[in-house]
């Protein structure tokens, strides 16, 4: 198995979304209150035929679903349970991703209130912002 398969193969253990709705292709840090993960946009992506013909731009709900994902992943460290998104705020779209960019995932833990994880992320392509949100989870047992 190659590396970029096992990295692969961690996320799909530690979540439960799978491609075509898997926003996560590898793991670059995960420690103490964050994670830094990434996913390579090639354009082939089925989204792009709608959104929009001639000139493919990632949905912005796309792109927080993969710092939910990423959440999901620094989560999935601490206890099993399936992470459930309760509350989006501060969303900020700052810039448009295209076929061809990879994301910068970056989610910072801010606090754990009993079963509810609080979160801060920020999604860079090439060093620039291109969406920042807060937002929290809880883990249901599952």
């Amino acid at each position: 198995m190659f590396l970029e398969d096992f990295k692969l193969q961690e996320i799909i253990n530690s979540i439960p979304q799978r491609p075509p709705f898997l926003f996560v292709d590898k793991i670059i840090e995960r420690g103490d209150g964050v994670i830094h993960t990434q996913k390579y946009i090639s354009g082939e992506e089925d989204f792009f035929k709608g959104h929009f013909p001639g000139n493919p731009i990632m949905p912005g709900v796309l792109l927080q679903e993969a710092a939910f994902q990423s959440g999901a992943l620094y989560m999935s460290g601490n206890k099993p349970g399936l992470g459930l998104v309760t509350r989006v705020d501060g969303v900020k779209f700052r810039g448009l991703v295209k076929p061809g960019d990879t994301l910068d995932i970056f989610v910072n833990h801010l606090e754990t209130l009993e079963n509810a994880y609080y979160f801060k992320a920020r999604i860079k392509v090439d060093n620039k912002t291109v969406v920042a949100l807060n937002f929290t989870c809880i883990l249901k047992e599952t």
